[in-house]
């Protein structure tokens, strides 16, 4: 079983977003933009999951001297998400920090109860359906149509995990079209900032098949139900 205590999170992101190396001006919008207190910065949006009866709680709040992303996450998920449209054959970097009070000790990239973290980062791929099986393309239809939103065919996800190391990757045991990356583990970097840089076209070359396609969007969040 997953521990359901209390999760927080602190996520700062933007100030160095999707771009062709780190001294690049971003493209992600800011978290900073938006006034401490705020649950929502100009370009992004809050998403809750269908079948999720709570909500994670945010607010821009202050944290060393600048704005971050606070989520508070009990028993609850949902995620921030901003959409856009990044060819990461051009820009490919896309950089961030975050922090979190404790690790799930549940966490577990092999197992559909696993899947909760403490921090979650995704990034989501504008993949042409006609590129997937007819399998897939049934099942992501399917699940358009079930949702109401346009679920990308294709994602990553960076966690801060714990039932596996850093730089341990899988697929999500749900579906094959989002794969799973470890970047923080356990308890150790708890409660201090991690900063991260990540090619996204090279983790995208690693997971999947065929040319990167561009970034229709990133979402950030916490999953503790």
């Amino acid at each position: 079983m997953i521990d359901r205590r209390q999760c927080l999170a602190l996520i700062a992101l933007g100030a160095t977003g999707a771009h062709a190396d780190p001294g690049d001006p971003a493209q992600v919008p800011l978290l900073s933009a938006a006034p401490l207190g705020e649950q929502v910065a100009p370009g992004w949006t809050h998403q809750r999951l269908p079948k999720v009866e709570r909500a994670n709680t945010y607010a821009i709040e202050a944290d060393d001297n600048r704005r971050v992303l606070h989520v508070r996450s009990a028993s609850s998920a949902s995620s921030w998400v901003t959409r856009l449209d990044v060819d990461p054959a051009l820009t490919p970097w896309l950089q961030w920090q975050w922090k979190v009070s404790r690790s799930l000790p549940g966490s577990d990239l092999r197992i559909k109860p696993g899947d909760d973290y403490a921090a979650r980062l995704y990034v989501f791929f504008d993949l042409p359906l006609d590129r997937l099986s007819v399998k897939d393309r049934l099942s992501i239809r399917a699940a358009r149509a079930l949702s109401g939103a346009e679920i990308p065919a294709a994602a990553l996800c960076y966690v801060w995990g714990h039932a596996q190391p850093a730089g341990a990757t899988g697929w999500n045991p749900y579906t094959d079209r989002v794969r799973m990356i470890v970047l923080d583990s356990k308890d150790g970097d708890a409660g201090r900032w991690r900063p991260h840089a990540r090619d996204v076209r090279r983790d995208w070359a690693e997971a999947f098949e065929g040319p990167v396609p561009h970034i229709s969007g990133v979402g950030v969040g916490a999953d503790t139900d």
